[in-house]
């Protein structure tokens, strides 16, 4: 991809975020596993998020018509309260926690904040919501890795949380390599509606 259109895009998601306390947990839980596996890709904790809605690459342009909406809508809600869990993986390539707590309130924050994309007249690829916390990526050649730390997060049960804020987050254009990186486009806070 070259600069420019690097310049002009963004790749977003919808997503909340555990409070540090919770992801800290997590993270001391997986001390060992750490240790074990050095080559893994480990995301770093402050990028540790619960996509609700991968919107893709998009025109810089149509970040400011999902502000409003998404505002109105973390307005009008409750948060949602969730704890991490437990742990596996997909095709033992991604290592991921999962998600407890209200998953039926976790639905459908995520089935609103999609219609909200739709409402704007976005197009995204639409995947059923598959709660998880995605922690670290294998390397080429490596599966063994991520199933044995899978495996190391089966009895884990961290606290319960509630998820304070909606996050539009955007990643870098690290599409190389290294670490992919995060950060928040805009965050707003639930307000306590039903």
């Amino acid at each position: 991809m070259n600069e420019q259109i690097q310049a002009e895009t963004v790749r977003i998601f919808v997503a909340l975020a555990p409070p540090d306390d919770a992801k800290e947990e997590l993270a001391r839980e997986l001390g060992s596993a750490y240790d074990a596996y050095p080559r893994m890709r480990w995301n770093r904790i402050e990028d540790w998020h619960i996509t609700l809605a991968f919107l893709g690459e998009l025109p810089v342009a149509t970040v400011p018509l999902l502000r409003p909406p998404l505002s109105a809508l973390a307005a009008a809600r409750r948060p949602v309260r969730l704890a991490l869990r437990g742990g596996g993986h997909f095709d033992e390539r991604v290592l991921w926690s999962g998600i407890d707590g209200d998953l039926e309130g976790l639905h459908r924050l995520a089935t609103e904040v999609r219609a909200v994309v739709k409402e704007c007249g976005i197009a995204f690829e639409e995947r059923p919501l598959r709660p998880h916390l995605t922690l670290a990526r294998s390397r080429r050649g490596d599966p063994s890795s991520v199933i044995e730390a899978a495996a190391g997060l089966t009895a884990f049960n961290g606290r319960r949380w509630q998820a304070e804020r909606l996050h539009l987050v955007g990643s870098n254009f690290s599409r190389g390599p290294g670490p992919i990186r995060y950060r928040d486009i805009e965050a707003w806070s639930f307000g306590g509606g039903c």
